[in-house]
């Protein structure tokens, strides 16, 4: 039976998206990729929903893009225009006037961390891991990582993240600023929806009004760094050293799939 890989719903007021691939860290393929902007297009048009909830089952938020899928495009979609559409989502939630809550625990890595640094408000479980590891493809940060992080974390320890690859754990996210809370694992969905029922509960266009005067404080020009992120990233999709790390990865992935099914057999 086809489990779907990404899991809605409506508590409260609260919009609840759920990535639900616990088996591969909630890695991002196409198809959920897919489900998450319908999903999260649909809860933010809905006007019974007044707080949105993003979460992941199983050990992991996010791991970000799926290894076994990494440099694939879907029929006639060229690099821009695929970084094109993961920045939409990003800005889509951003620019909301619902707020919009991440609960992460374990992996926040890649385009996961930069899902989570989409959302207003982190409430991260111990076990909490956050990294931007694209430079270990050749590649940078392209929805939304170089132009939000700095603005939580400062430019130096933005660029220690993203020029490293380095990780960083619960405590060190919550001291930098990259979270609100940091809760135990097992009480993280219980006190997330707590805090989104608080919002949703408020006065929706006093919420409205308050998040889109503080992001037009705090963003500065988001929209314009993420051109720039957009057409980086389209130069390095081309670079010797992403196909030469993309074409090692890919084999990885199918010596990795062949020993599986010997193991079954």
């Amino acid at each position: 039976m086809n489990v779907a890989e990404l899991k809605t719903e409506v508590v409260d007021g609260v919009g609840v998206v759920s990535l639900n691939r616990p088996h591969r860290h909630n890695a991002i393929t196409d198809s959920l990729f897919d489900e998450m902007c319908r999903a999260l297009r649909g809860q933010l048009a809905d006007q019974s929903v007044r707080c949105i909830l993003i979460r992941g089952e199983g050990r992991s938020f996010c791991s970000g893009r799926d290894t076994a899928e990494l440099g694939q495009r879907s029929d006639g979609e060229d690099d821009f225009t695929f970084v094109l559409e993961h920045q939409r989502i990003r800005l889509d939630v951003l620019e909301s006037t619902k707020p919009v809550v991440a609960a992460v625990q374990g992996a926040a890595l890649g385009g996961g961390f930069e899902i989570a640094l989409s959302a207003d408000i982190r409430i991260i479980a111990e076990d909490a891991v956050f990294g931007l590891p694209e430079v270990e493809l050749g590649l940078v940060p392209d929805t939304g990582g170089t132009q939000l992080l700095p603005a939580l974390v400062g430019p130096a320890r933005a660029k220690y993240l993203i020029l490293s690859g380095s990780r960083i754990n619960a405590q060190t996210a919550y001291t930098w600023g990259l979270a609100e809370e940091v809760v135990p694992v097992e009480q993280l969905h219980d006190r997330a929806m707590q805090l989104c029922r608080e919002f949703a509960a408020k006065p929706r266009l006093a919420v409205s009004m308050g998040k889109l005067l503080i992001n037009q404080a705090a963003s500065g020009d988001i929209r314009s760094g993420m051109v720039q992120e957009l057409l980086a990233q389209t130069a390095l999709f081309r670079s010797d050293d992403y196909l030469r790390i993309k074409e090692n990865a890919l084999r990885d992935n199918e010596n990795t799939a062949a020993d599986t099914k010997r193991e079954k057999s």
